[in-house]
């Protein structure tokens, strides 16, 4: 809640462009969505939802990963499940994933519980929703990399790109243009899914807490946990119903 309450005031300070956060909403105390109102008059909705909990490539190592092709561990494939499972009582139109694995396994097991006759029946794969390139970060630990070289890149200077990655502004990009392409094919009125990573929820979900840039990194998204956000057809304004709810 507080978090939520620290983007509305920030609101108004946002590099991004539309759309911008009409409103910031969690249906309960605890973040948990007991009720949700029907898509809004006018609005297309999305379901964001993060992969599971992976096999980490390091070991006792906590290394970064960013778009390498790690595989879900146990946990992460109920995680995934459960997600799946709270939005069987949605009716998506489109279920979208990232091109890799571990958000793949989840947009299957969403497909797998719609099953109303208008329901999404497969899965569209953007590659704009792919997790962060980490480049040559990749394997490496945070005290590898550097404790002043990783808050320059939250900071968002590009000079701290690493090697054969990309920053959080081309991140920005690839995935409001994918998010954009998901909801044209979202029909107004109508929800869609999407199952992706850390720091691409990240993205709309600041962008529609209308958040800059160099806020992105504080966002807390847990590990197969869902966010709704609708978006008004018209104006581009967007409300946040929930955000980081894990079933």
């Amino acid at each position: 809640m507080f978090l939520l309450l620290f983007a509305i005031l920030l609101h108004g300070c946002s590099g991004f462009a539309q759309p911008h956060a009409e409103k910031a909403t969690v249906i309960d105390e605890c973040g948990e969505p007991t009720t949700l109102v029907d898509v809004p008059a006018g609005y297309r909705r999305l379901f964001l939802v993060r992969h599971g909990e992976v096999i980490n490539p390091g070991g006792d190592r906590p290394v970064y990963y960013g778009c390498q092709d790690v595989q879900l561990s146990n946990l992460g494939e109920k995680e995934a499940i459960a997600a799946a499972s709270f939005l069987s009582s949605h009716n998506l139109q489109c279920v979208a994933s990232s091109p890799l694995s571990r958000a793949r396994f989840g947009a299957q097991e969403v497909l797998k519980r719609q099953t109303e006759s208008d329901s999404a029946d497969e899965m569209l794969c953007y590659e704009g929703f792919t997790e962060l390139d980490r480049g040559a970060w990749c394997g490496k630990t945070k005290a590898e990399i550097g404790e002043e070289m990783m808050r320059r890149f939250d900071a968002c200077d590009e000079s701290a790109t690493p090697p054969g990655g990309e920053s959080y502004p081309t991140l920005v990009d690839r995935v409001i243009n994918a998010r954009d392409e998901l909801l044209k094919r979202t029909d107004v009125g109508r929800a869609s899914a999407v199952v992706s990573h850390l720091q691409v929820t990240r993205v709309m979900l600041s962008d529609a807490l209308g958040l800059d840039v160099t806020q992105l990194a504080g966002l807390s998204i847990g590990t197969a946990s869902i966010t709704c956000i609708d978006y008004d057809s018209a104006s581009g304004e967007s409300v946040v119903r929930f955000q980081s709810y894990k079933p």
